[in-house]
């Protein structure tokens, strides 16, 4: 059976949140056309007019949108700038809602969140968003149970991504529960995605995060990066800092909301998922961290993820 993908477009959207899932449902039937098979997919944008200029200037033209009753399979809602002006469309929001209620599955990709959430839909499910747009999102709609860290989320029939490019994994997983492991991986390799990251990997950089929270830190946040192998207790942190430790202590908690110990716990795990990922020896990856051993890494793991090194490895590694 040949699934009809409605790929929902709006003035002023953004052009990738559009053509990036488009182009793995498209990519998913060159592979199984080359295989002989029948096409899985009729992938199409809609949108209220026929002509879309995007928020980059690029013009796309779009199929007008369907009926209520006409089939669909799976519906994604684009995001992008001019997502305001259409969660005020009410003809928009109604037609999202009645299509909803044939399509098999809903998805939205980046800000697209907001036009779905509009519709009440997601009031009482978990969703994901860009997380520039976090902080907005929960205010607007403080019945969704938003949570800013993952690349995507699944509550139901309803999907939601975070920014941009996350729409393409949320794309490979949507091929990969049609369609099997195999292709969705192969669909990967042919967009040259090196790694189809799964829904429970985060947006969020903690480097980065700890630079937005204590510029005045910055030196010592690059300093910690490259000393995670040390033991950076709280004199070690100070003293790189040219701080006594008592002020060093209050300073660094008023600036990044957070103890120095908890920063350093914090990339100290991100730092190990990412290696983890890379498939290294759990030894090795808790000897570069700084946790010293496997137990202490194991801990820290179950304490913050909820899952074990190993669990974690196997779900993501590469």
């Amino acid at each position: 059976m040949t699934r009809r993908i409605e790929v929902l477009g709006f003035a002023d959207c953004q052009l990738l949140d559009v053509t990036g899932p488009l182009q793995v449902f498209a990519s998913a039937n060159d592979l199984s056309r080359a295989q002989g098979l029948p096409l899985p997919y009729t992938p199409v944008v809609v949108a209220a007019q026929p002509r879309l200029v995007t928020s980059s200037g690029l013009v796309l033209e779009a199929q007008t949108l369907s009926s209520a009753t006409e089939p669909v399979d799976t519906m994604v809602i684009a995001g992008g700038w001019g997502v305001y002006d259409a969660c005020d469309d009410t003809s928009l929001t109604d037609w999202i809602t009645a299509r909803a209620a044939i399509a098999r599955r809903t998805a939205s990709v980046c800000s697209g969140a907001f036009l779905l959430a509009s519709t009440g839909l997601l009031d009482g499910r978990r969703a994901v968003t860009h997380w520039w747009r976090c902080k907005e999102f929960a205010a607007r709609f403080p019945r969704v149970r938003l949570d800013p860290d993952p690349i995507f989320i699944q509550d139901g029939q309803f999907w939601t991504s975070a920014g941009v490019t996350a729409g393409i994994d949320l794309a490979l997983a949507l091929v990969e529960a049609d369609l099997g492991r195999d292709l969705a991986l192969a669909v990967a390799r042919q967009l040259v995605v090196f790694l189809k990251r799964p829904g429970g990997q985060s947006q969020f950089s903690a480097a980065l995060t700890l630079q937005d929270q204590g510029g005045r830190f910055d030196g010592l946040h690059g300093w910690m990066m490259e000393n995670l192998h040390r033991p950076l207790a709280l004199p070690d942190l100070a003293a790189a800092a040219g701080m006594s430790e008592r002020n060093f202590s209050r300073r660094y908690r008023q600036e990044t909301g957070q103890t120095p110990a908890r920063a350093v716990e914090t990339l100290r795990i991100e730092t190990a998922r990412r290696l983890l990922e890379q498939d290294l020896p759990i030894a090795r990856v808790a000897g570069r961290c700084g946790f010293g051993s496997e137990e202490t890494l194991r801990r820290a793991f179950l304490r913050k993820l909820g899952v074990t090194p190993q669990a974690y490895r196997d779900r993501f590694a590469a």
